[in-house]
């Protein structure tokens, strides 16, 4: 047994390797972008075999950093960005299309066919989603439809399908392991969340084979060995979870009614329910948390499109900050917005809303209007975007949360942690290490291989780096909520108009 647990985190923008010790701290990482393409307006893709091969060379870059070889390495987890599509030919191992990501919108008429023929509730019953272009099955069936000789290829089994996850595994085990993890395959639309299986109707209706699709697995068990040739020796792949799933394991949130937010490039909260799934009268999806040890559980989630990528906005497009991190600071240049608004929806609006068409705006803007308001405005509107799930969320419980833990890379901004807890009247828990994501999956890595006996180990070494308070009256949160959904409002009225 090695000393030490590497996470490959193949995230939206960026490739990452992290090597953690039992303690869950890093002791090497290894990270690199990738190209983003954007084909039409709202398309998102990328190139799988980019993804790959900028996710091998972090996993050495790590290695290397840290004077470590396979030999320290106890196992491998994975977590990757969630519904990205790709289809590769099982012969050659190429690709026959970029990866769709979950960002893109081009199916949202497919999307928009199901629901006008009357899928949308047994879909919903079956996968626990709502019908939308964020999930994988339209955009398989896209590239199905859209790729030459692509449908008889796959009907022939000549071709595999596979979100991140499945791609790499199958890439590293030298297609020797064709496997999903049901945290991923919760989030196809294809898949049924009651039975752990592809469901045959919906394959049917989409005119998907279900000969293409792989095996789905628990999140932590054996999903193979990497081929000799990655690490100069073959390492156990033990543990696999998309990205939130992860992340809602890596904060311990293992009992039912825990919550927690990763602001990552989008913003997701994910509700631990427990062994049933609980469907929602408010927008959110019913998903699975992560299989374990011969038990499923299962969470509500409500995603926000845009949140670290409305920062990153701000600095690339804008260009009104030279660093993502330097927003916090221009943001408490001062006391206020001064009635600037933004409304940051660039590829449509997630939960509670599901606003496909919805496109971004900035409201409110005067003479007297400053970058830093607008800064802000960003800023707070990646809280109030939040606080639209949390509101959910609590509707759909019955009670108010009174306990939010949060990870992510903009949980480090203070100006908006403190903004959440304030607008949602909640107490947040942020700790030490924000990785959570990438802890998660060492976590189950290590659950699978031995390297840890129980969740107990995980609990103990959590540690808290700093809580937030509400610090404002209900009046001025209340006062700044409506303000908030009277732009909203404003968006969703122009998404109406076909002129626009």
């Amino acid at each position: 047994m090695g000393e030490y647990i590497m996470t490959l985190d193949e995230g939206t923008t960026s490739a990452r390797c992290i090597i953690y010790d039992r303690v869950g701290n890093a002791v090497s990482v290894g990270q690199r972008e990738f190209k983003q393409i954007f084909p039409n307006d709202g398309w998102v893709e990328h190139d799988a075999m980019e993804i790959y091969s900028t996710q091998m060379a972090v996993a050495q870059e790590a290695l290397l950093k840290a004077s470590l070889t396979y030999r320290d390495i106890d196992s491998i987890g994975i977590t990757n960005q969630r519904e990205t599509t790709i289809v590769w030919d099982k012969e050659t191992g190429r690709p026959i299309y970029n990866a769709i990501v979950w960002q893109c919108r081009r199916t949202a008429d497919t999307a928009e066919w199901l629901r006008d023929q009357g899928y949308s509730d047994m879909i919903r019953e079956k996968t626990g989603l709502i019908i939308d272009a964020y999930f994988s099955a339209t955009k398989l069936k896209w590239i199905l439809d859209n790729v030459k000789g692509a449908r008889e290829k796959a009907k022939r089994g000549e071709l595999l399908f596979g979100t991140v996850e499945t791609w790499l595994i199958w890439k590293m085990t030298g297609g020797a392991k064709h496997l999903t993890d049901y945290s991923n395959a919760a989030r196809t639309m294809m898949f049924n969340i009651n039975t752990l299986d592809w469901d045959d109707e919906i394959l049917s209706i989409l005119d998907i084979p279900r000969v293409m699709l792989p095996k789905p697995v628990p999140c932590a068990g054996d999903f193979g060995e990497t081929i000799f040739e990655l690490f100069g020796g073959k390492l156990p792949i033990t543990g696999a979870a998309g990205d939130q799933q992860a992340a809602l394991f890596g904060e311990a949130c293992f009992n039912e009614g825990e919550i927690k937010s990763t602001y990552g490039t989008g913003n997701f909260l994910l509700l631990n329910t427990g062994n049933k799934p609980v469907y929602s009268s408010s927008g959110l999806l019913t998903t699975i948390a992560w299989g374990l040890n011969g038990e499923v559980k299962y969470a509500l989630e409500g995603s926000v499109f845009v949140c670290g990528a409305a920062i990153q906005w701000l600095r690339d497009n804008l260009q009104m900050i030279k660093k993502s991190s330097i927003s916090e600071n221009f943001a408490s240049k001062v006391p206020d917005s001064d009635g600037v608004v933004v409304v940051p929806a660039f590829t449509g609006l997630g939960a509670p809303y599901w606003e496909p068409d919805a496109r971004g705006a900035i409201l409110g803007i005067k003479r007297s209007t400053k970058k830093e308001h607008i800064v802000r405005a960003t800023l707070e509107s990646i809280a109030f975007q939040s606080d639209d799930l949390i509101k959910a969320m609590e509707k759909d419980l019955g009670r108010k949360i009174t306990d939010l833990k949060v990870d992510g890379g903009a949980s480090l901004n203070n100006f908006l942690m403190q903004n959440q807890a304030d607008i949602s009247d909640i107490h947040i828990v942020r700790h030490k290490s924000i990785e959570s994501t990438s802890l998660g999956a060492a976590y189950l890595a290590g659950l699978a291989s031995g390297y840890y006996k129980s969740i107990e180990d995980i609990i103990e070494i959590k540690d808290i780096d700093k809580e937030f308070y509400p610090a404002i009256e209900d009046e001025e949160r209340q006062r700044a909520k409506a303000k908030w959904h009277r732009a909203v409002e404003a968006v969703l009225a122009l998404a109406e108009d076909e002129e626009f």
